[in-house]
Formats: C-alpha cells, structure tokens, sequence
C-alpha cells in the first residue's frame, strides 16, 4: 500500500519529469529544427535561407513559451486560422507546463536545502515510472506517424486544427515528421534520466 507521503512523492516526480522532459525537447527543437531543414534541404521547398527560417521558427517559439505574446507573427511563413487557432492551444498547454515546471524546481530547491528530505521516491515506484512509456515505444517506433496522430487526438480532443495544409501553412513543410519523432526522442530521453538518477540514489 501506497503511503500518504510516497504518493504526493510519485505525483511530484512524475509532474517534474514530464515537464523535465516537455521543456528539453522545447530547448532541443532548436538546434533539431536546423539540422533538420539542413539534412532534409527543407529550405527548398518554401524557398527561405536557413537565416530566415529560423528567425520564424525564433517568432514561433517566443509566441508558444511567452504568456504575454498574444498574437502569432511569423515575418515569412503566412499562418491560417485554423494554424493560428492550434498554436493557440499548444500555448495553453505550453503555459501550464511552464509552470508547473517552475513550481517543481522551487520544490526542488527548497526541499534541497532542508535537512529532511519531503520527496524521496520509493525505489519500486521509481522503476515503475522509469518503464511507464516502455509500453508504448514499440509502436512509437514502428509507426510514428500513428503515434503522432493518437497524440494530438488526446491533447487536443475533437480539433483537428492541427491538420495543416501545406499551401495555407508552409510551416508545416519544415516541421517534418523526422523533427517531431527526434524532438520526442529528446524528450523521453530526458524523462527515462529523471527516474533512472532517482534509482541511483541512495
């Protein structure tokens, strides 16, 4: 049985590692973004420099992670409504994670700096949470584009504003499959090293 203190414990980690995880594959799209449009020539097809495309995808990202942004500008890559409308929801989701974020790593350091430590995880738990996404790998691997699709499906329930067009939305020709699986790949990556230093701690 699961006690009070190791339950608010597996909550916490859990929060922590997920928006761990959200946050460094925000930080890595970057870099990914460009090795990407550079491998794949992306730049091509909506026929921009490797400069300007990431200054819009510079814009983007400012828009998603900054609160107070509330209206999405990219100077070369035109946005329809219904783009305008999901990037509006990835915000939102973008907003709570960013907080939810910032609340753990002030638990973090607070609970750092007392002698008593109020989130220590239970080993067996930490193994549980470090093998939760085991079970869907395979399929992430072997059908990524179906992942992708599941994904969307559960974040953003009865949209389907996330269906781009690529004439109305040239965007959605950089962020390619092979960016998105590497971004996730960045992150569950992260995720799996949260529980896996819990476990090595004493």
């Amino acid at each position: 049985m699961i006690d009070k203190n190791n339950f608010f414990s597996i909550i916490y980690h859990f929060v922590f590692a997920i928006t761990s995880s959200a946050v460094g594959a925000v930080i890595a799209s970057w870099p990914l973004l460009m090795i990407f449009v550079l491998v794949q020539k992306t730049y091509k097809v909506v026929n921009l420099s490797i400069g300007q495309i990431m200054g819009n995808y510079n814009q983007l990202l400012w828009y998603l992670i900054w609160p107070l942004k509330k209206k999405l500008r990219m100077s070369n890559l035109p946005t329809s409504m219904a783009a305008a409308q999901h990037f509006a929801d990835v915000k939102k989701l973008f907003t709570i994670v960013i907080i939810a974020f910032l609340c753990c790593l002030i638990l973090y350091f607070w609970n750092s700096k007392s002698k008593k430590s109020f989130f220590r995880l239970n080993k067996i738990c930490a193994l549980l949470l470090l093998l939760l996404p085991v079970a869907a790998l395979p399929f992430a691997l072997t059908n990524f584009d179906q992942f992708f699709i599941n994904f969307h499906h559960l974040f953003f329930i009865g949209s389907t504003t996330w269906l781009f067009n690529p004439e109305t939305d040239p965007i959605i020709n950089l962020l390619t499959e092979g960016f998105f699986a590497a971004c996730f790949a960045v992150g569950g990556t992260i995720y799996e090293l949260y529980f896996a230093n819990q476990l090595l701690q004493r």
